[in-house]
């Protein structure tokens, strides 16, 4: 690994760091010491530090301690926040490579880094792409699904000739480029696929010949590895499934599951992650937290497009009560297109929401003015048959929330999307407070 001022062999634990001024002589070298880790490299257009998260669970819990991870909320070794902010590009990755007492890296690799900087590791045991959907277009060249998906398939020319691409069958961007790799790396790694549905065609079809897969059959997560069946356990009393309504968060535990077991995580210590993984509301910071206030039930989530707020809004419907509401928080990033705000507000109205509190992202404005956004998301919302009276608009994530809250009463749900790293850790804290 290589950047301007270091020159880094080996990873993590096995790794060592020499300054390009004064590179040693090839005989200094202590070549016997230098090895890799276990590493995983995760993309996608949702669900990535999800997944990351749960594969760093499950290294930590296989005893590679302490296994190191970059996202969007910073780098960590173990439980320990080491940086914070965005970090799923390049330096991220750096920084996880370099933590000289790490016995496993998973690192967060985002569209962005990826076409600004490159991907900084050279090679990966695992890679694993979560989904490809309408995100960020008009960016550094890349205006369609076909593009974004190319861009997050990059991460196959990084894995090892022993390691596994991880793929997600139910998308048809993925399974129609998966043919076409080895035309594009000069050759293909061995895939991995995982679905909602262990007996998906495409799955049958994989474990048939060989191949590792991951689904839900019978209301039970599904992994098959090296020609054996293992139950990884019911989907419904996993935390991070809200007794099975988070049918995204499915497909990322299947992912996750499916990469760890290539890492060499043991199936069972696998099964055993996912069996309690986000009942701590720190497991996850920040993706579907859950709390409940005088009655109401909240959400705190970081859905940013329009897949990811379907996924969000149908666990608000899941628990809603049958005289509850639901109330929502939507704002964008400056940076997303018009036809992007738009695809928002017609996904949240389809949802039918009784309150939706339009927000601006303060810290996200990117190139748009002050209340630019929030007017064509309110704009949208109008043409998508939401009524006046069900609209407010805030200036600000944290005046956003209060206004949903002084809304809310027994019974009803708020989905609350907060983006802003220092927003949501404020909504956490009052969330945490007693009433």
């Amino acid at each position: 690994m290589l950047d301007d001022e270091s020159l880094t062999l080996g990873a993590g634990a096995g790794g060592r760091d020499f300054a390009l001024v004064e590179l040693p002589a090839v005989a200094e070298v202590p070549w016997q010491s230098l090895h890799d880790v276990p590493t995983a490299l995760v993309t996608g257009s949702n669900g990535k530090t999800t997944t990351v998260r749960l594969i760093a669970a499950c290294t930590e819990a296989a005893g590679w301690r302490p296994s190191a991870y970059c996202c969007t909320d910073g780098v960590f070794l173990g439980a320990q926040a080491r940086v914070g902010g965005d970090y799923s590009g390049p330096e991220g990755a750096r920084r996880v490579m370099r933590e000289r007492s790490a016995r496993a890296a998973v690192i967060e690799t985002a569209r962005g880094g990826i076409l600004r900087r490159g991907i900084a590791v050279a090679q990966a045991q695992v890679a694993l792409v979560t989904n490809v959907s309408a995100d960020h277009f008009g960016e550094y060249g890349i205006d369609d699904l076909e593009g974004l998906a190319d861009v997050k398939l990059s991460v196959a020319g990084v894995v090892s000739a022993a390691g596994m691409l991880v793929l997600n069958a139910d998308d048809v961007q993925l399974t129609s480029r998966a043919p076409v790799l080895a035309r594009r790396f000069g050759r293909s790694p061995t895939l991995g696929w995982f679905a909602l549905d262990a007996d998906l065609p495409a799955l049958r079809a994989h474990r048939e010949g060989g191949g590792a897969t991951c689904g839900v059959r019978g209301g039970r997560l599904t992994l098959n590895q090296g020609g054996a069946q293992y139950d990884l356990g019911a989907i419904a009393a996993m935390p991070l499934t809200v007794e099975g309504s988070a049918t995204y968060n499915i497909a990322n535990l299947a992912g996750a599951a499916l990469a760890a077991a290539a890492l060499g995580v043991p199936p069972a210590t696998v099964a055993g992650v996912l069996a309690h993984f986000g009942a701590s509301r720190a497991d996850n910071f920040g993706r579907l937290m859950r709390f409940e206030r005088e009655g109401v039930r909240i959400l705190v989530d970081y859905a940013h497009n329009p897949e990811g707020l379907r996924g969000l809004l149908e666990v608000a419907e899941h628990l809603r009560g049958a005289n509850g509401r639901l109330g929502l928080l939507l704002g964008h990033a400056g940076n997303r297109q018009d036809a992007e705000l738009e695809a928002l507000a017609v996904v949240a109205a389809k949802f039918h929401p009784a309150l939706i509190v339009v927000k601006e992202n303060e810290g996200h404005l990117r190139g748009r003015a002050p209340g630019e956004v929030p007017q064509l998301i309110n704009a949208a919302l109008l043409r998508a048959g939401m009524e006046h009276s069900v609209l407010q608009m805030r200036m600000s994530e944290i005046d956003a929330v209060h206004a949903a809250l002084a809304w809310a009463r027994p019974g009803d749900v708020l989905a609350l999307p907060v983006h802003a790293a220092a927003a949501r850790a404020a909504v956490v804290a009052l969330l945490n407070e007693q009433p």
